[in-house]
């Protein structure tokens, strides 16, 4: 990534050598992309049919030097998401892969935003890794993780013989959660 230049003619660059575009074309986009009120390049890109979002995913990883995810289709685990606000993901196009020991792998549109690492850092205390992705894709995947209706998931474990020991979380809304801790055996508790 060249730091003098802008995202739009770094990315246009890369996509002329990807054979995406002429040289002549990346100039017409860029100047069309400028016209436009569309404030995200990668988003103008797309709703202009100029690249798909396969072509679009490698060239955003060659650009910003990291790998690339393809958020669509992808299950995000409920207790990772859950540890960052929904304002804060969408402000920053941003949501947590997983955990690997103390590395939080995230996806963002734009990995070279400065404030990032502080902003993560708020509310974890992982080492962060980063993924490219599509910022539309990774704003979907955020509003219907929080917008689902009911939801519920188990934490929990089973014995060698059977028991079911953990905690049951239910998500009214995506308005916080309640929370119900439960051990099943001979005797069926629940707390």
């Amino acid at each position: 990534m060249v730091i003098n230049e802008s995202f739009e003619s770094g990315l246009l660059k890369i996509l002329v050598r990807m054979k995406m575009m002429t040289q002549e074309d990346a100039h017409a986009i860029e100047k069309s992309f400028h016209d436009s009120e569309v404030d995200r390049f990668d988003e103008f890109l797309l709703q202009e049919n100029i690249v798909d979002e396969a072509n679009l995913l490698q060239a955003l990883s060659e650009y910003y030097q990291v790998p690339s995810f393809d958020v669509l289709g992808y299950f995000f685990e409920t207790r990772y998401v859950r540890m960052f606000p929904k304002d804060m993901l969408l402000r920053y196009s941003l949501i947590p892969l997983e955990v690997d020991e103390n590395i939080m792998l995230m996806i963002t549109s734009n990995p070279a935003d400065p404030e990032l690492l502080f902003e993560i850092g708020e509310h974890v205390s992982y080492d962060i890794q980063f993924y490219v992705g599509i910022g539309r894709d990774i704003g979907d995947s955020v509003k219907e993780f929080y917008d689902k209706a009911d939801t519920e998931y188990f934490l929990g474990e089973e014995d060698e013989e059977g028991h079911l020991s953990g905690e049951l979380y239910i998500s009214r809304d995506g308005e916080g959660e309640e929370s119900l801790t439960f051990s099943l055996d001979d005797e069926d508790s629940f707390e």
